[in-house]
């Protein structure tokens, strides 16, 4: 059967990337849906707890709230699209809307690399050059640092989604369950253009910013390696989540890039599950680290349990 299906004038792209829906319907949506609420729910949490507690203001835990409302947003383009598929006969979405779900969903995963950037910075001030920090990480920087990562995010995003727009497609059936750089695969011919791009908005937007909270804790351990084992214990506490949380999303980034390279080549059971790692593991893994690791919000969360339990 055909996998060019017109709406009106819309062509729609298929998307075949399930492994036995029909068999497995309800499993999906059952499973994913309770994935899907438990994201919310955990990263609402948090980002509750730290707008309601005056003592939480500070800038290490408004960067975390902006992580978590950037993993909200970022589930949020992939997870109500994916419901009405597995619950839909033909699973499909329209060009248009595939390069909107594009956009979004490396703007929101780019911005993830910037913040934890911004977050690394902070840490930096904080633990060496603790006398200049409440200048240097005022309310106005940290505003601007948050809209910055996603400005620079969705600024890098644009040109590559604008560019995949204009490409003519020869093929119709996409390999994935939602719309990522594997529609590049569906292009009749392979744009050298968008191929440079891709590598520069994968060099800015993520190795850099990876080499950048590298650097800084570096500088960091090194500092603190100097002083007393409590500085170092407090040095720990704070900084290693986000180590814990960059290498969570190294290890996506590069679930997506070789899905994408070798899509033809995985079986797609295993393709399936990579793709998934991406829409699971990157919003659900914020809320967990930093409710598990960072003493001061587990205090709170533990609280928020025992008044819910009570």
């Amino acid at each position: 059967m055909s996998s060019i299906f017109l709406n009106g004038s819309q062509i729609l792209i298929t998307l075949g990337g399930y492994v036995n829906l029909d068999k497995y319907r309800y499993v999906y949506f059952v499973s994913l849906l309770t994935v899907y609420v438990f994201i919310i729910c955990s990263n609402c949490s948090i980002i509750g707890l730290i707008w309601n507690h005056r003592n939480l203001h500070e800038p290490m835990y408004i960067f975390i709230a902006a992580l978590c409302l950037n993993s909200l947003m970022y589930s949020t383009v992939i997870y109500p699209k994916l419901f009405v598929d597995i619950l839909s006969h033909r699973q499909s979405i329209s060009h248009s809307a595939c390069m909107l779900q594009l956009f979004f969903f490396y703007t929101f995963g780019i911005a993830d690399f910037f913040l934890l950037a911004a977050m690394a910075y902070d840490r930096y001030v904080s633990i060496c050059k603790p006398l200049q920090y409440a200048t240097t990480m005022n309310t106005s920087r940290v505003t601007v640092l948050i809209a910055l990562s996603w400005f620079l995010a969705a600024c890098l995003t644009a040109a590559a989604t604008s560019i995949n727009a204009k490409q003519k497609m020869c093929r119709f059936d996409s390999v994935g369950i939602f719309c990522n750089s594997s529609i590049t695969n569906l292009h009749c011919v392979r744009s050298k253009m968008l191929a440079v791009i891709a590598v520069l908005i994968f060099f800015n937007g993520v190795f850099v910013p990876m080499l950048f909270i590298l650097f800084t804790y570096i500088r960091i351990f090194i500092v603190v390696y100097r002083r007393s084992s409590r500085d170092q214990e407090k040095a720990a506490e704070t900084c290693l989540p986000h180590m814990i949380v960059l290498i969570n999303f190294c290890c996506l980034a590069a679930f997506d890039v070789i899905a994408t390279r070798v899509d033809s080549e995985l079986p797609k059971s295993i393709r399936l599950m990579m793709i998934l790692q991406t829409a699971v593991w990157s919003p659900l893994f914020n809320p967990i680290i930093y409710g598990l690791r960072m003493k001061s919000i587990r205090k709170y969360i533990n609280m928020l349990l025992h008044h819910i339990v009570k």
